[in-house]
């Protein structure tokens, strides 16, 4: 019996043991292998390794891309000495081990801080050279580009890769933006008034031409209602003229018919004429008159 217990102890130290002297590392790891504080092996491929158990320890660092993400936007001059606030991120991943141990001691927080002050550097240089309109829209990419390649030659002097920087948000400070909406707000009222005095200035001259159009077709027409008048008045007295060559006296007597009307229309009417007037003989004798 005490063999046995003998046999399983030896068994379950064995076990422990090689639990201890094995380690696995996954797609996603690299295992940096310590001895009494010292680097002695760097695995960077998945699988399983060997160690020696209590002499020898295992650090695990994440091979995955991590992001850089400023809590607060920091302020840049422009080379047009304009201040701006600008808000990025960053994409990194550790690509040598041993660097990024003997360098920021693997410490993540280390590393970001190397990161962000070296980002910070290479923006403050490039917008130094370029102005508010490059950085929004006219050279982004180019000094992106630009500010990557500067940032990744830097990191990897501390075993990091800088895989990319991008812009997120270009501000103005909440002192400046005051001042600018107010230069906005009188730029668009000034921009409204002169508009408003172009369109005051065309509604008269539209008015002032609807004016003179209306006067020439005022005259115009008339001009033509005179014309038409005159001709009326030329063909009536034609025949007028006619009638009255074909029957004087008929005549005569239609236009005393017609005098008479007109001057007897009312009965307040009152006509003081001498009895052996002319105008009276249709009425003395309805023969005519000889």
């Amino acid at each position: 019996m005490k063999n046995v217990n003998t046999f399983v102890i030896i068994i379950l130290g064995l076990l422990l043991l090689t639990s201890m002297s094995l380690f696995t590392i996954d797609q996603r790891q690299s295992a940096m292998v310590f001895q009494l504080g010292q680097v002695v092996a760097i695995h960077n491929k998945p699988g399983l390794y060997f160690k020696l158990p209590i002499i020898q320890s295992v650090r695990y660092y994440d091979m995955r891309i991590r992001t850089l993400n400023p809590v607060d936007p920091d302020r840049f001059i422009t080379a047009g000495k304009q201040t701006v606030l600008i808000d990025y991120f960053a994409k990194w991943r550790i690509v040598d081990a041993r660097k990024y141990f003997t360098s920021v001691g693997g410490d993540e927080m280390r590393a970001q801080t190397r990161l962000q002050q070296t980002i910070n550097d290479g923006l403050r240089a490039e917008l130094g050279k370029h102005d508010i309109h490059d950085v929004i829209s006219g050279e982004r990419d180019e000094i992106l580009t630009r500010l990557r390649n500067k940032a990744d030659a830097d990191a990897r002097k501390i075993g990091v890769e800088v895989v990319d920087v991008r812009i997120r948000h270009v501000n103005l400070p909440d002192e400046v933006t005051a001042s600018v909406y107010k230069r906005m707000e009188a730029d668009r009222k000034r921009v409204a008034s002169e508009l408003r005095s172009t369109g005051a200035a065309q509604g008269e001259q539209i008015r002032a031409d609807a004016d003179r159009q209306r006067q020439v077709i005022v005259a115009d027409a008339y001009r033509d209602a005179q014309l038409v008048k005159g001709e009326g008045d030329a063909q009536a007295s034609t025949i007028y003229a006619t009638a009255y060559s074909q029957n004087p006296e008929f005549y005569a007597f239609y236009r005393s018919m017609e005098a008479y009307r007109e001057s007897f229309d009312h009965k307040t009417d009152v006509l003081v004429l001498e009895p052996n007037t002319d105008f009276f003989r249709y009425m003395k004798s309805p023969k005519v008159a000889k």
